[in-house]
């Protein structure tokens, strides 16, 4: 019984979410480029500080009725997070990276899951939750699979740029869609 406005958001999740793979390639990087293992952590505490520091504010531009714009600005986020941290030096570029994909966090996680439940017929909603995490959990899988790999044979950055770009190809769906 979803129907086709329910299914095209289930898609474009999971083409979002194959963008942003496991948060520990950021912990990677930031070893990559130097931070002490000990310190490592702290680039999830940044990223886990800037997300709940947006999301109240990203949240009330939403319900205020801002999701599209909303959303085109977290998927932008994105992919400037993949970009500084593709071209990261220093553990300072991994630190901007890690607050930018908090960021990026803030604005689409509670986004996405409020537009799950505007999709779902009221009686049915539980199970498009389930249906959108399941394919979002695969998708997910699939995605650090990928980035792994591509770590492994052209090293960081590439993997990054490929979120970039994968990201960049979520956003055009989304622009493609008429609102």
């Amino acid at each position: 019984r979803f129907d086709l406005r329910f299914w095209w958001l289930v898609a474009f999740a999971a083409v979002l979410t194959c963008a942003r793979f496991s948060e520990a390639f950021l912990l990677l990087r930031a070893e990559n480029v130097g931070l002490a293992a000990t310190w490592v952590p702290a680039i999830l505490i940044v990223l886990n500080v800037m997300y709940a520091c947006s999301a109240y504010p990203f949240g009330k531009f939403s319900d205020n009725g801002g999701r599209r714009r909303l959303l085109i600005w977290g998927i932008g986020l994105l992919i400037a997070s993949d970009l500084v941290l593709a071209l990261a030096g220093n553990i300072w570029l991994v630190g901007l990276g890690a607050a930018i994909w908090g960021l990026h966090m803030g604005a689409t996680q509670g986004l996405l899951s409020v537009l799950v439940a505007d999709a779902a017929p009221a009686d049915l909603r539980g199970t498009a939750f389930g249906v959108f995490n399941l394919v979002s959990g695969l998708a997910l899988l699939a995605a650090s699979v990928l980035a792994g790999s591509l770590w492994t044979a052209f090293g960081p950055a590439m993997t990054f740029y490929a979120g970039a770009a994968i990201a960049a190809v979520a956003l055009l769906g989304l622009l493609a869609k008429k609102a």
